[in-house]
């Protein structure tokens, strides 16, 4: 069996074909079908996006960046470097600014502070990505019943189309 290394894919094309409809799809028609679908995908999320703009409340959209931002790897590592410093500085004693021994209670206040407020914000930022996604799923379940139903006329358009080739086939051998 020969190898196919070091061969020209463009020579090579690899072509599959649409299955029960013997509609040949070469790399490049597959990748304008992929750029049509992406495109027709940054229209429906830029829409989605303006629609988010233009619907929710400026207290909403900060809601949801203090969300991502509490759920982003740079908030853990802050987080951690200010623990970690918060720590040293109340531990160790020759710096002589401990202005909070051991227990750490005023960290532990802040710690519970900052947990009261994120765990509203982040539920309040995830009730509207749901809705968000369940208006999408209404649109995704639209586009996808309008393609069935496309298809289901080009189904009726191609059983008339062999229907009637039926007849000319026929019309033909009774001519003979």
């Amino acid at each position: 069996m020969p190898s196919e290394k070091g061969t020209n894919p463009a020579k090579h094309e690899r072509a599959s074909s649409i299955q029960g409809y013997g509609i040949e799809l070469n790399d490049e028609k597959l990748s304008r079908i992929d750029r049509m679908v992406e495109s027709y995908e940054k229209r429906v999320a830029a829409r989605l996006d303006e629609e988010y703009e233009v619907h929710t409340r400026r207290s909403d959209r900060v809601a949801d960046k203090v969300a991502a931002f509490g759920g982003s790897w740079a908030f853990i590592i802050i987080f951690a470097c200010f623990l970690a410093l918060w720590i040293l500085i109340n531990v160790l004693a020759f710096l002589g600014l401990q202005f909070d021994p051991k227990p750490f209670i005023l960290l532990n206040l802040i710690l519970s502070f900052i947990a009261a407020f994120q765990a509203p914000i982040i539920m309040m930022s995830q009730n509207r990505q749901a809705a968000r996604d369940k208006h999408e799923s209404i649109i995704d379940f639209a586009i996808n019943y309008k393609a069935e139903q496309e298809i289901d006329d080009m189904q009726k358009h191609l059983h008339r189309m062999e229907a009637e080739l039926a007849e000319m086939k026929e019309m033909l051998k009774e001519g003979k």
